[in-house]
């Protein structure tokens, strides 16, 4: 399984923005879709995005669709989250993940990152 670490996280005020980064190890990278999820405080986690093994197909929650985008870097190993006009209901821990797999709903059968704190202020 690959080791992921997420970097990028932040304070923000509405309407800012952030770019996510996780950096994954191992050579199977390119093998996994990758995604993001999130969990604000008090609440489940939660899918946000999702990109295919080669990123020419991508996915959102409709929480997010519009302001985030999901894009990866194969040849280094990375997968991003651009988020845009931000939202203090966008505040959470936003988690990176490899191996997802869609039945009714995003699942992830591999590695999960540490999680980086993003906090939006209105």
């Amino acid at each position: 399984q690959v080791q992921l670490v997420e970097s990028g996280g932040g304070l923000v005020q509405a309407g800012g923005s952030l770019r996510l980064s996780c950096a994954a190890s191992g050579r199977t990278f390119s093998s996994y879709h990758m995604g993001w999820f999130r969990q604000a405080p008090g609440k489940e986690r939660e899918f946000a995005a999702a990109i295919s093994r080669s990123g020419d197909s991508t996915y959102y929650a409709d929480s997010v669709k519009g302001r985030f985008t999901i894009s990866r870097d194969n040849a280094k190993n990375t997968v991003y989250l651009q988020m845009n006009s931000l939202k203090p209901e966008d505040t959470a821990v936003y988690y990176c993940a490899a191996d997802l797999t869609y039945g009714s709903s995003w699942r992830v059968r591999g590695s999960w990152g540490q999680g980086t704190q993003v906090t939006v202020s209105s």
